[in-house]
């Protein structure tokens, strides 16, 4: 089941950054991993995909290279040394976020 298209919109950039992390990938490899990643609640569009990946790249947080792959040439794209601290700092943000939100959802402190 999927999210609400905008309760998700907003987490793309950190899913791409975190899936970056781990990997050179090019952007199918990146939409199938994302999908399989999350059990299938979090999905991207090429036309959605391409838009936020030159977004990255132009703040400088992700670069991108051409690559031969048994005679096809793909576009990998690298997580940068700003893209992981782009990461480390949205990581710790998500964490915060998601505390607030559970205290929030469970009743809060008393």
């Amino acid at each position: 089941m999927k999210l609400n298209k905008e309760l998700s919109k907003g987490s793309h950039g950190l899913i791409l950054l975190k899936l970056l992390s781990l990997r050179d990938m090019y952007g199918y490899e990146l939409v199938q991993e994302m999908a399989r990643r999350s059990e299938g609640v979090f999905s991207m569009s090429q036309g959605s995909l391409y838009p936020l990946l030159h977004t990255l790249e132009s703040r400088g947080e992700i670069t991108s290279y051409l690559q031969s792959d048994s005679g096809r040439e793909r576009r990998y794209y690298r997580l940068t040394d700003t893209g992981h601290a782009v990461l480390a700092e949205q990581e710790q943000e998500w964490a915060r976020y998601t505390r607030a939100m559970g205290l929030i959802l469970e009743g809060g402190t008393s």
